[in-house]
């Protein structure tokens, strides 16, 4: 997830730390003009659901105008080592599926 705060407050005309601090106070969240910074400026580790409730309130916005999804960065595992076999060509042929019964059992070998 990338974090737009910035962007989203200026797009409401909210561009001093202090500002957006003091409207956040005025709706029950109260940080120091620190911590607001530091929300503009960068991605915060950890926040409170409430506090995003408060924030989205506060700059009239959705939590997809704050929070933006980057799928492309997440981590699948097997995709990467997939690639890479395939490119060596060190990889072998998938192990055979062997149909069950009815009743859960497997059949016979071959």
């Amino acid at each position: 997830m990338r974090w737009n705060l910035r962007l989203t407050a200026a797009n409401t005309g909210t561009w001093k730390a202090s500002a957006l601090q003091r409207s956040l106070a005025e709706h029950g969240l109260a940080i120091s003009v620190g911590k607001v910074s530091g929300l503009r400026s960068g991605q915060p580790v950890s926040l409170k659901l409430v506090d995003l409730d408060v924030i989205c309130v506060v700059l009239g916005c959705e939590i997809g105008d704050l929070l933006i999804p980057e799928p492309e960065k997440v981590h699948r595992p097997g995709l990467a080592e997939e690639t890479e076999w395939a490119a060596v060509g060190a990889r072998t042929a998938a192990p055979k599926v062997i149909p069950k019964r009815q009743d859960g059992r497997s059949l016979p070998p071959e």
